[in-house]
């Protein structure tokens, strides 16, 4: 008789891969965080892929600080390692819930595909698909005046994305280019990547002197996200690997980069912010002294995480300002 099979990999309890390869991911998930749900803020589940059944969560203030303008439009791609995570998990849903009342925005929370059921490319093309369903919705709004989304504004977009959503953030900025012309009428304005998952087959210092950073570790990419048979320096994991393209003569619409000063990947995100503005690209870096991975979602709302807030609200204010000056 053979033996059974062994525990390769786990992540928080919540996904186990075997050493035959094998998958369990369980169903009872249990969360010491509290669910957000104080009126101030109406949410509902909407599909955004009926093909494959996948769903998004739509959040609005319910009383609008100035009525005379349309809300800007907030997508927020949530961590995990592209291995776990959901909409429904209530650290994200909580931060969705105070980035649509401190950001007066609509802010959708699209889910996507996880590995290692679904390796890359799949979370991208669900990324893709929700903002062109967003796109659907602009064009059906200007038609027939749908009304789920209600009174926004598909000219002002700005994508959010942290850890692994934040290497998301950074290919959709990349597949739609400056001015998302692809998606009209819809606008994206500028993308935030927040500690945005990247790797590399060569270490960075703070990845040698932090191989495990709190229950994770960046071999969980290469046996979880990563395609089949890729390393790491998979251009979908590593920008500037060295099968990458180049991103020189890539035109880009404005980012913001942010990464805590004290976790595993400050010196890669670094390095990464670096070399797209030595290519001239607009970009604000923002490093949080001292700070660990997991800033933006812990609970209660860290003070790190109320900054980074307040830093989005500024560069989305700056983008409206030079939209009148235009």
């Amino acid at each position: 008789m053979g033996s059974l099979p062994q525990v390769v990999e786990e992540c928080f309890g919540l996904l186990k891969l075997y050493s035959d390869g094998s998958i369990s991911r369980s169903p009872n998930i249990s969360f010491d965080v509290p669910f957000i749900n104080d009126n101030s803020i109406l949410y509902k589940d909407l599909i955004f892929n009926e093909n494959i059944d996948l769903r998004l969560r739509l959040y609005k203030p319910t009383s609008i600080v100035n009525s005379s303008t349309k809300l800007p439009i907030v997508f927020y791609f949530h961590g995990g390692g592209i291995c776990f995570g959901s909409r429904t998990f209530p650290n994200n849903h909580n931060i969705c819930v105070r980035l649509a009342s401190i950001l007066q925005a609509a802010v959708i929370e699209p889910d996507y595909r996880l590995g290692p059921e679904h390796r890359l490319p799949a979370a991208l093309e669900d990324a893709c698909c929700a903002l062109k369903w967003l796109q659907g919705q602009a064009i059906m709004h200007a038609n027939v005046m749908d009304t789920r989304l209600g009174e926004v504004d598909f000219d002002r977009v700005f994508v959010l994305g942290y850890s692994s959503g934040g290497n998301l953030a950074h290919h959709l900025a990349v597949r739609f280019g400056p001015g998302s012309v692809e998606l009209a009428p819809v606008r994206v304005r500028g993308y935030v990547l927040m500690s945005p998952f990247f790797g590399g087959c060569e270490r960075t210092r703070s990845e040698e002197e932090r191989p495990i950073d709190g229950i994770w570790t960046l071999g969980m990419y290469d046996r979880l996200s990563v395609p089949t048979g890729a390393t790491q320096d998979h251009p979908l994991v590593n920008p500037f690997g060295p099968s990458s393209p180049s991103l020189a003569t890539v035109d880009l619409d404005p980012l913001v980069v942010v990464v805590g000063g004290n976790e595993i990947l400050r010196d890669r995100v670094e390095n990464y912010a670096r070399k797209l503005k030595e290519m001239g690209k607009k970009i604000e870096y923002v490093e949080l002294e001292e700070e660990q991975h997991g800033y933006f979602t812990d609970h209660p709302l860290p003070a790190a995480a109320q900054r980074v807030i307040q830093f989005i609200k500024g560069f989305m204010a700056d983008n409206r300002k030079l939209m009148m000056l235009r």
